[in-house]
């Protein structure tokens, strides 16, 4: 019976629950009402039949090793059974009704579960392992039930509280969701004919790209010409020294995915706020001195120059998030949110080195670890969202200390050389002026030359990119983009300048708010389409 129908039959009943008030407020939310006798979702009788089942059939573990845990289990005596199977088959021992009795016996927990009486009812109960993959699922699903109420309780009891941060309890919530997903619902594996199928279809798509791209475009022609473009799924590294421009780099390639492209893209920078990044895109957009910017002592025609050419900029798909110390469980939750809210086609972390593990905001005391653990969730993420990652990643010191050209190698890369494992693909930038050196092996001039160098690459050859570094404008270009003669200005007129910079922005955007606004606790997270307040610059 329902809860007003029990508080009624026990107030006519003359109990002592006649003199009782109906709970209300947090009480009755937190289910303090007498009338509500409710079990935890269970299934005790599969869980019988599972164990059972498990210690007649060797074979029987291999169906369903992956679908449940110790914790499954809603009774303590068969969870202590269940990790005494799993011990067994770890150390590779056989697995029946007396090696699991000796099991429990030598860890003192024998008695406790009941005897081993218990046990052989268990195998009593069931004949055969026919059916033990459902009786597993059932077993799953109860388990999920019982975490999601002991979350919700959790959470309910906390949103009553006043004091409570509800940015906090939102991020809590959706980080203990995602935490029960990951951990039990687990993707199955395919068989061949489905697989093929879909790579041809993929094949058949693949022909239709006439430009032989077919992943997230960089923008720079002869990279893309080499790698197809950013490719969904992998996680990309690219590593250099301080100073040889990894962000301009980055920030140029997905500003030509989303403006030349159309392609979402979300930038993590934990190095640069955000209003830096969109100095810098304005810089390279408007092609204006970045030091010009950053002290704001723009002429008349530089205000005009800018208002004319950041219109596709300002209404591009770009969502930059400038959250310091962000943690890899922060940054799967707002990936996540991107790619269900804006469907995202690439990530960028600016840089990985400044990332924190899920330590919960404890040290870890090894630092390598804490690194290899957060490129193995990058990649991770890679493939659960269906994108590319780039992660920029700095490189030690030893390549300062090596002679000749100090061109990086993947041993260069700092702190973790799981990160090399992990990537698909290793980029280092390279300028050799940066060095002071101005010539090449051919006596070629170097000056304003960068050097993509593509490391390792699972999916496709190594080799060595050329671009153009203008440093005035942080931005990088191919090297013949560069050099040819770009339009003049009777090609382009500009607009009159405006006496106000901020009607004068407002005016040539369209009324188009800007997409580069992000705070980690904002309730308008990634998604401020709003009139622009105040220039981006």
């Amino acid at each position: 019976m329902d809860n007003e129908k029990t508080f009624n039959f026990l107030k006519k009943s003359g109990s002592p629950a006649q003199s009782a008030t109906r709970p209300t407020g947090a009480n009755r939310w937190l289910g303090n009402d007498s009338g509500m006798g409710k079990l935890p979702p269970q299934a005790v009788d599969m869980e019988e039949a599972v164990l059972g089942a498990l210690m007649i059939e060797k074979e029987a573990l291999s169906a369903v090793a992956d679908i449940l845990k110790p914790d499954s289990f809603y009774k303590e005596s068969h969870q202590r059974i269940y990790s005494a199977i799993i011990n067994l088959f770890v150390n590779s021992e056989p697995i029946d009704l007396l090696t699991v009795t000796a099991k429990l016996r030598s860890t003192g927990e024998l008695e406790i579960i009941g005897g081993a009486s218990f046990i052989t009812e268990l195998t009593s109960k069931v004949n055969s392992a026919a059916n033990i993959e459902y009786h597993a699922r059932i077993i799953s699903q109860a388990a999920i039930k019982r975490e999601l109420i002991t979350i919700s309780s959790e959470i309910q009891k906390e949103a009553f509280e006043d004091t409570t941060d509800v940015f906090k309890l939102l991020d809590k919530t959706e980080q203990a969701l995602f935490q029960i997903s990951e951990s039990n619902i687990k993707k199955n594996y395919a068989d061949m004919g489905a697989l093929m199928r879909q790579a041809l279809e993929e094949l058949d798509q693949k022909k239709n790209n006439k430009d032989g791209l077919t992943g997230v475009p960089s923008g720079f022609s002869s990279l893309d010409r080499l790698t197809s473009g950013w490719q969904k799924t992998e996680l990309i590294i690219l590593a250099a020294r301080p100073g040889m421009g990894k962000t301009a780099f980055v920030v140029s390639s997905l500003r030509n995915a989303a403006v030349e492209f159309n392609m979402p893209v979300a930038i993590f920078s934990l190095e640069m706020s955000s209003v830096q990044l969109v100095n810098r895109l304005i810089s390279a957009e408007a092609e204006i001195d970045s030091e010009k910017i950053r002290k704001g002592n723009l002429a008349p025609h530089e205000w005009a120059q800018i208002h004319h050419r950041i219109g596709r900029l300002t209404n591009a798909p770009i969502f930059i998030d400038d959250t310091p110390a962000l943690s890899i469980l922060e940054l799967r939750a707002k990936c996540r949110r991107l790619k269900a809210q804006h469907d995202i086609q690439m990530i960028v972390i600016d840089y990985l080195q400044l990332m924190s593990g899920d330590t919960g905001g404890k040290s870890s005391g090894n630092r390598e670890q804490e690194i290899a653990s957060i490129s193995r969730s990058l990649k991770n993420l890679a493939k659960e969202l269906d994108v590319p990652v780039i992660a920029l990643s700095q490189l030690s010191r030893a390549v300062e200390t090596r002679g000749g050209e100090k061109r990086p190698q993947l041993s260069d890369l700092r702190e973790s050389g799981s990160i090399e494992q992990d990537a698909d693909m290793v980029l280092f930038l390279y300028r050799p002026e940066y060095y002071g050196i101005t010539q090449d092996e051919a006596g070629n001039s170097v000056a304003g030359i960068g050097e993509v160098i593509v490391a390792k690459n699972r999916g496709g050859s190594l080799d060595t990119v050329q671009l153009k570094f203008i440093g005035k404008f942080t931005k990088f270009t191919d090297v013949d983009a560069y050099f040819a003669p770009s339009p003049t200005p009777t090609d382009r007129p500009l607009p009159p300048a405006s006496t106000n910079p901020i009607q004068s922005f407002e005016n040539n955007s369209g009324g188009g708010g800007a997409t580069f606004k992000s705070k980690a606790n904002n309730l308008s997270n990634f998604d401020y389409k709003g009139p622009a307040e105040e220039p981006p610059f």
